[in-house]
């Protein structure tokens, strides 16, 4: 795609010798002799990438019109040109939001590097906004039921303090998303969020991550490191399942969170930082002091502001959707179309009480939309979760003879058994460990249609 170059200069040699040096590049070019006929041409035509604005114009000067340009698109990038160039003027256009400053006579190698590096730093940004909006969009709490929206609501009034947190809640609930909303929905937004997953690092490496570590401070540190302290300086640091966590860890961390200061491993100098802590654990922290596993002070230190996130049992009006969410996220895997799931096949998601939470669901949802034959996922899709299984039982339990139980378990078990092996006979019989002769008259005798 060709990018477009407003060149701005009372000098008509110039305009139309960098014209021709530009076009020869693959550039488009628009043509201003004053910075009045520029601001006109900025106010009625979209899609210009650059500009190259000369500071000795008739009328209005350069630094004036550059006010204006930024004033309206602070992110355009414009190159000041000057004949007449000192450090005084350099410095003021900077501040004014010019990305470069060049003098006259022009060294058009250099300039043409300049408008290459500018229009790259403005995709570049261009780019960064679209993933923060996308990951905004992913960021957000899917359903409406009443627990949801006191969750969404607690999160609005806690987030743009700078209040520590602590948040609540099983496996799969969503506790890493609702940190992520604290913090796009806090000041420090335009900032890193630094997470750590407190389970997955190994005790003896957890130090280094966190406070990071000098050039050899051990073996395998052939460089400086920066820690997670550092690295979330002026921004959240999410301390993920921090009730895993060894008790002398918990004492490093203690008081790095009081002080904001560290040294990193085999270093002697005081980082201080400016962190804002959120953290997170599927655990009962109280029961884990009562048993000397987690020390009280932390605790104290941590659950400035208690967070729970709701398990998805206690909300069950967000199944459907949670799966029409899903289904249009794992569209990709059908081509790109979106399955639809009938009323009998939510009716049945609903029936479950989903120990693994929102995650588990959006596995079955995943799975779903892989071994569905067609565009519609029914009831008879659904694979069997604990509500149903337990049901199945119960009624094995109600039969009056022990014959007929056996014969419905054994039906259900066969046929399970034939699915997996596609319906091969000899593949079953080995995998449930009986002869092929023994299993065909089992299949007949049962009226299993293999």
């Amino acid at each position: 795609m060709k990018h477009t170059v407003l060149i701005v200069d009372d000098e008509e040699s110039i305009r139309f010798s960098l014209q021709g040096v530009l076009e020869d590049e693959g550039f488009n070019t628009i043509l201003a002799a004053t910075g009045e006929e520029a601001l006109k041409i900025l106010a009625g035509k979209e899609g210009i990438d650059i500009i190259l604005l000369d500071i000795w114009l008739p009328g209005r000067d350069g630094l004036d019109v550059l006010k204006d340009i930024k004033r309206n698109d602070s992110r355009l990038p414009v190159i000041i040109m000057t004949g007449h160039g000192n450090i005084e003027i350099a410095v003021k256009a900077t501040r004014l939001g010019a990305l470069d400053f060049i003098e006259k006579p022009l060294d058009l190698n250099k300039l043409i590097i300049t408008i290459d590096n500018a229009i790259y730093m403005k995709e570049l940004e261009e780019e960064n906004a679209l993933l923060r909006r996308s990951a905004k969009k992913d960021s957000e709490l899917i359903g409406n039921s009443p627990a949801i929206k006191k969750l969404r609501q607690e999160i609005k009034l806690v987030a743009p303090s700078d209040a520590w947190v602590l948040i609540l809640g099983e496996n799969g609930t969503g506790k890493e998303l609702v940190a992520r909303m604290l913090h796009n929905a806090s000041k420090r937004s335009n900032n890193a969020l630094i997470e750590m997953n407190c389970a997955a690092i190994p005790e003896e490496l957890i130090e280094s991550e966190l406070f990071g570590h000098e050039k050899g401070a051990f073996t395998g540190a052939t460089e400086r490191r920066r820690g997670k302290f550092d690295l979330a300086n002026k921004g959240s640091l999410f301390l993920d399942e921090i009730g895993d966590m060894s008790l002398s860890t918990q004492a490093k961390i203690l008081r790095i969170l009081q002080e904001q200061r560290f040294e990193r491993v085999g270093g002697n100098q005081t980082i201080e930082v400016d962190v804002r802590v959120i953290t997170a654990t599927n655990k009962d922290l109280e029961r884990e002091i009562k048993e000397g596993r987690f020390r009280q002070d932390l605790y104290y230190r941590l659950n400035v502001i208690p967070i729970v996130v709701p398990p998805l049992r206690q909300r069950k009006e967000d199944i459907p959707e949670l799966a029409d969410h899903f289904l249009k996220l794992f569209a990709p895997l059908n081509n790109g179309k979106k399955k639809t799931i009938t009323e009998g096949a939510i009716k049945r998601l609903s029936q479950h009480n989903w120990p693994g939470n929102v995650r588990e669901l959006k596995n079955i949802i995943e799975r779903l939309v892989i071994m569905t034959p067609g565009d519609t996922i029914t009831a008879d899709e659904i694979p069997l979760l604990g509500p149903e299984v337990s049901s199945e039982i119960d009624e094995l339990f109600d039969m009056a003879l022990l014959k007929d139980a056996r014969s419905k378990f054994e039906k259900r078990f066969i046929t399970k058994k034939l699915v997996e092996c596609g319906y091969n006979i000899s593949k079953t019989a080995e995998l449930i460990g009986v002869e092929r002769s023994n299993l065909h008259r089992k299949i007949k005798s049962l009226g299993i249609d293999a």
